[in-house]
């Protein structure tokens, strides 16, 4: 295959650069900034699609954030190559305390509580959750008994508090982002362009001058002949 890998990665490589990167999250933080500055869009649009990226990482649909993110930026009208990139303002270093705001955020505006001391951790939930699901699905397959009990819990006490309670940090992060974004943006076009005009122009002004030189060389030349 034509962009194949000449040396593929291990898997434990991989996921390795998954949570750390191999130039750090500053880096690559630097890198997807620089990257969603030059997207060909409008500010605004491409703002919109910040905003989305930013809100879907308050989601708990992990494994699904490029998937919900598109959806929110198509019903934005945002850029959606924004949107997937401000995804990236989810991440291992993120996760944590977004997971914990939108849990409790959730909690208070359900009503609900939850004793830490008598469940695991936030993070032992979600894998907890996932392990159910898994060993439920290979039962099924086997035909043997399954036991969703674990994952009605899971939706009571973490999934949906966390969908609900995600909703206001992600909006005001979301519109956060947003403002800080369009200024920012706008500059950058702005100075974009003023520097490829001037690099234009000073492209005609050496063609102008070396088309001078040459019609005052062929000028002098009929002189000499005459």
């Amino acid at each position: 295959m034509i962009f194949k890998r000449r040396d593929p990665k291990p898997f434990l490589r991989a996921l390795a650069e998954a949570l750390w990167p191999r130039g750090g999250w500053t880096r690559a933080f630097h890198y997807v900034k620089h990257r969603m500055r030059r997207l060909p869009d409008t500010p605004e649009c491409i703002a919109r699609g910040i905003w989305a990226g930013v809100f879907t990482t308050f989601t708990p649909f992990y494994g699904l954030h490029f998937v919900v993110a598109v959806i929110v930026g198509k019903a934005m009208r945002g850029n959606l190559l924004a949107a997937l990139m401000a995804t990236f303002f989810g991440n291992p270093l993120t996760y944590v305390p977004i997971g914990i705001a939108s849990l409790q955020t959730g909690n208070w505006l359900l009503g609900t509580k939850v004793d830490p001391d008598a469940h695991r951790s936030f993070g032992g939930k979600f894998y907890d959750a996932a392990s159910d699901l898994w060993g439920n699905l290979i039962a099924v397959v086997q035909g043997h008994p399954t036991d969703w009990s674990g994952l009605e819990r899971f939706f009571h006490e973490v999934f949906f508090p966390y969908l609900v309670g995600g909703i206001i940090p992600g909006i005001i992060c979301g519109t956060i982002a947003y403002y800080i974004a369009v200024p920012l943006l706008r500059a950058y076009q702005k100075r974009r362009k003023g520097a490829i005009k001037a690099k234009f122009e000073a492209l005609k002004a050496k063609a102008v001058e070396k088309a001078a030189a040459k019609a005052a060389s062929k000028s002098d030349s009929w002189q000499e002949r005459d």
